[in-house]
């Protein structure tokens, strides 16, 4: 192997340190480490960090803002984009309904959380406990606005609009109020079942990506239609986001 092969070596290396290290401390924590957290924990320094960090950025495995800070690792979020989930020890904001139902099934020390939320169109509030044995009882309905297939073009106004509604016709008044075209609509067992080993190993390492072929069979098995993962008219598809 030449040197710059070693190179590339090390910094992926360095860049699946700084993964673990985020997404062990959003999960342990409810908020992202800091810059000189990571660091220490990835044996690197503040050069080695930022290098991280755009490499997982550019990967998907992290979302940053302007500043570079830290916004999403799903499916934990450092910004409020409608859920909160409280554990025994923790509070986490959830980046979505599909992330705030996933945070009980990924967390092995976790038995249950409270998800909570608002219904966007009239702001009723709601509230279940979630675990990994099952879906919570509840009529309200999950509408996911963007296609998976586009989720990455704008990640924080997909998963801002991945929200749940009292009902379908909460949705339906919110589209009017809003412009918005429908998206997909699926009940809460759904949603569990979508949530629940999506991201499966996530706090291991290493971590290896779904082909987008796995995503779109993940989402067949749990009973998510095309249109969910961007299935063309023709009958084409669009490539899915990867797990």
């Amino acid at each position: 192997m030449d040197a710059h092969g070693v190179d590339d070596e090390r910094h992926a290396d360095e860049a699946e340190r700084v993964r673990l290290a985020v997404y062990r401390g959003f999960a342990a924590d409810g908020v992202a480490p800091s810059r000189e957290a990571l660091a220490v924990i990835a044996t690197t320094d503040a050069a080695g960090v930022d290098r991280a960090l755009a490499t997982l950025a550019a990967q998907r495995h992290v979302v940053l803002d302007d500043g570079g800070r830290i916004v999403m690792a799903h499916p934990f979020a450092s910004i409020n984009l409608g859920f909160s989930v409280m554990g025994e020890r923790t509070l986490w904001w959830g980046g979505c309904a599909w992330d705030s139902f996933a945070i009980p099934n990924l967390l092995d020390d976790v038995d249950e959380v409270l998800v909570a939320t608002t219904c966007p169109a009239c702001g009723t509030p709601h509230a279940w406990v979630v675990d990994a044995d099952g879906p919570p009882a509840g009529d309200q309905v999950a509408h996911f606005l963007v296609p998976t297939a586009h989720i990455w073009d704008d990640v924080v106004h997909t998963c801002g609009h991945q929200r749940i509604f009292c009902d379908e016709r909460c949705v339906d008044d919110w589209l009017r109020a809003t412009g918005n075209t429908r998206g997909s609509v699926f009940d809460l067992a759904t949603l569990w079942r979508l949530a629940a080993h999506w991201y499966d190993g996530r706090l291991d390492s290493p971590y290896v990506r779904r082909e987008p072929s796995e995503a779109r069979a993940y989402f067949a098995d749990v009973g998510l239609s095309g249109a969910f993962w961007g299935l063309g008219d023709d009958g084409s598809s669009a490539r899915p986001v990867t797990g």
